[in-house]
């Protein structure tokens, strides 16, 4: 085994053992589980005409615009429209929840890591400190993205074996929420190499989250400020992680339209890239 892909199994075997990694793979099997079993569906002529979940019955309807009458009319809703509704949901909370529990619980995976007395021990190997990095890297990232297939495949595979309908455009969640994950961590990674802090990290990972929120909202608030102040705001959208924005790129693709722009997603990457360079340069440079 070569001392990559040793590195590599440690940071499996060491996520593997956080009992918050494991309560969120529980998690993820409870949730497509119980979607699985308490989602009953009545279809007829390609349009939902009731649906039973957790023993409640309801009949979803479309709004249509009658032109003669001039009145919306309720109509049943269409079995893609439904199941784009609802995989939308369970895909944007897993996108978020997601996100925002394994920062949390990669967080005292970065302490063990750096700490004094293994950060020495893993040196003295014979890994050059990018590579020692990277195996740390990919340990994490291939973690997050098998979580991520576990409870989006889950549940895109229950809904679709439970409708006949098959629309793998649905699966272009699992890419995003572990890109972006990426993305965020490379924060958490870089303030900790830094400062010797994750809690630091974490904060700061969590404090641009919430930016992103607000930055998301550019076309509003930069019209009603002056000048220099938008300026200033605009510098800070094209600058930092566009982490809300994403989202909407996301729901684009798996709706199949027409996906608007790509700049969210595109410099949330770069800036991910530059964070993750600092990181690596701090890292080879500083005395452990």
């Amino acid at each position: 085994m070569t001392t990559l892909s040793g590195s590599l199994l440690l940071t499996f075997r060491e996520l593997w053992a956080m009992r918050l990694t494991q309560a969120m793979l529980v998690i993820a099997s409870l949730a497509w589980l119980l979607l699985s079993f308490a989602l009953n569906m009545d279809v007829v002529e390609g349009s939902m005409a009731a649906v039973r979940i957790f023993g409640f019955d309801t009949t979803p309807t479309d709004g249509v615009f009658n032109e003669e009458s001039g009145e919306w009319v309720s109509q049943a809703l269409s079995l893609d429209k439904f199941l784009i509704g609802i995989n939308t949901f369970v895909f944007g909370a897993a996108y978020f929840l997601g996100t925002l529990l394994g920062l949390f619980a990669t967080m005292p995976l970065i302490n063990g890591f750096l700490e004094h007395g293994r950060i020495d021990l893993l040196l003295s190997k014979p890994l050059s400190r990018a590579r020692l990095l990277v195996g740390h890297l990919t340990g994490v990232w291939l973690t997050v993205l098998v979580l991520s297939a576990y409870l989006v495949g889950g549940v895109w595979l229950s809904l679709s074996l439970k409708t006949g309908i098959w629309m793998p455009q649905f699966l272009m969640a699992i890419p995003f929420i572990t890109v972006m994950f990426g993305v965020m961590y490379s924060v958490i990674l870089t303030i900790s190499i830094i400062s010797r802090s994750s809690g630091l990290g974490l904060v700061v990972t969590y404090g641009l989250i919430f930016l992103s929120i607000i930055l998301a909202s550019h076309d509003q608030i930069v019209p009603v400020l002056s000048e220099g102040n938008a300026a200033i705001f605009m510098t800070f959208y094209h600058v930092l992680p566009n982490f809300i924005e994403v989202v909407g790129v996301q729901a684009q693709l798996v709706e199949g339209q027409v996906v608007t722009t790509w700049y969210p997603f595109i410099s949330s990457l770069l800036f991910g890239s530059v964070t993750y360079g600092i990181g690596f340069f701090w890292f080879s440079r500083r005395d452990f």
